[in-house]
């Protein structure tokens, strides 16, 4: 008989949802196995006075979930992948990513107010320094405030007055059957999202059989996209709490890198665009980390970290 195989996860709606997608695909694909899912609090879901953008920096989200994988008291690890850190760990693989879901931004408002008609002075509120930067880039006149909690809590915030409008991953809203709440989702050229957004990533150990199990889940178009954004934003020496956005796409063999950089108060920004003929050599995030820098992101970025 077949021993379990252990999925970890947060706790939260939005984890437990895309742990047990996985769950499933993996039980339709493998009936003989027996998948079950293992609940884990990270230390991201304990200090919530932490900054959101430090947590993840830190892996205050993953870090416990792979430290379970690491001692074998789970198989398979589901993270979001924008709050995975751009460094792996050495024992662990990024197996399969999902194929990826609405990788926008959205705003949500009391009155479904879109955001281009909400009122000078408002308030908006977001836990994301990206956000922050291109909210106030669209409309110095807004205020914007950081928030904390899933998703849940942060729409009881918003209906309870804490805030005029909210900025959300598209994503998460539609995964929890929410988008009916969204005001408008934001354009490409308004807002870039954060690298890797809108992708469900499946962590593995490096070697064994369960690890084989995985890889049949993964979708190859969002890998190699997610892959250069990623790249991108390593490349950038970022972090995850520096504003850097960045949306690549793959069609008709030729891959799209759009990728930004701001400063904190939004009044200074470069982006830029790279097209190129899609191939396995291509290292088109490193291209376009590289041009950015020398158009100037090194001193923006350089003005972020000092802050």
């Amino acid at each position: 008989m077949n021993s379990d195989i252990i999925l970890g996860t947060r706790g939260s709606k939005l984890a437990m949802y895309q742990t047990t997608l996985v769950l499933n695909k993996l039980q339709n694909l493998f009936p003989d196995r027996n998948f079950k899912l293992k609940k884990i609090v990270t230390q991201g879901d304990k200090f919530l006075s932490e900054p959101l953008e430090s947590s993840i920096e830190k892996g205050f989200f993953v870090k416990e979930i792979q430290d379970f994988l690491l001692n074998g008291e789970i198989d398979i690890a589901v993270h979001s992948l924008k709050d995975l850190p751009v460094d792996s760990h050495p024992d662990l693989t990024n197996t399969a990513i999902l194929k990826r879901s609405d990788h926008r931004d959205s705003f949500l408002s009391i009155d479904q107010i879109p955001f281009q008609d909400i009122k000078p002075n408002s308030i908006i509120a977001t836990s994301s320094n990206r956000r922050r930067a291109q909210i106030l880039k669209l409309n110095p006149t807004l205020k914007v405030i950081s928030i904390r909690g899933n998703i849940d809590t942060r729409l009881k915030k918003l209906d309870n007055g804490y805030c005029d409008g909210l900025v959300l991953a598209a994503a998460g809203l539609e995964r929890l059957k929410l988008k009916d709440r969204v005001s408008n989702f934001f354009k490409e050229e308004q807002m870039l999202n954060a690298p890797g957004q809108g992708a469900i990533v499946i962590e593995t150990r490096n070697e064994g059989a369960v690890k084989d199990l995985v890889l049949s889940l993964d979708h190859e178009n969002t890998r190699n996209c997610v892959y250069h954004e990623r790249l991108f934003l390593k490349t950038l020496e970022g972090g995850c709490t520096s504003p850097i956005g960045a949306y690549c796409k793959i069609e008709n063999d030729l891959i799209t890198l759009k990728g930004t950089v701001l400063s904190m108060d939004g009044k200074e920004s470069i982006t830029k665009e790279l097209k190129k003929e899609y191939n396995s050599s291509v290292n088109i995030g490193i291209d376009l980390a590289n041009l950015i820098l020398n158009s100037g992101g090194d001193k923006i970025l350089a003005e972020t970290r000092s802050l």
